[in-house]
């Protein structure tokens, strides 16, 4: 092995593993969970939809981003309601 594949090679153990683990938390999910987490989406969605709609009704931003949080609160992670982009 040459000592460029040395230097990969906790790379790419660290990628496999992950995965590994990415798989045995996806696979305990159970359909009860599963439907939950389609709900939350849902919910996160038809927030985000309505605070599109209050941003298009000439309402000012901070009123919107108001309006989002209460509908987000406890859906999502962060106080974007799980997304967050640049202006």
């Amino acid at each position: 092995m040459s000592l460029f594949s040395l230097q990969k090679l906790p790379a790419v153990a660290s990628v496999l593993a992950l995965s590994a683990v990415l798989s045995v938390a996806h696979a305990q999910h159970s359909d009860k969970e599963t439907k939950e987490d389609v709900q939350r989406h849902r919910a996160m969605a038809t927030a985000h939809e309505a605070a599109a709609k209050c941003l298009e009704s000439g309402q000012k931003p901070d009123v919107c981003t108001k309006q989002l949080q209460a509908a987000c609160k406890g859906l999502a992670v962060g106080k974007y309601c799980g997304m967050k982009h640049a202006h």
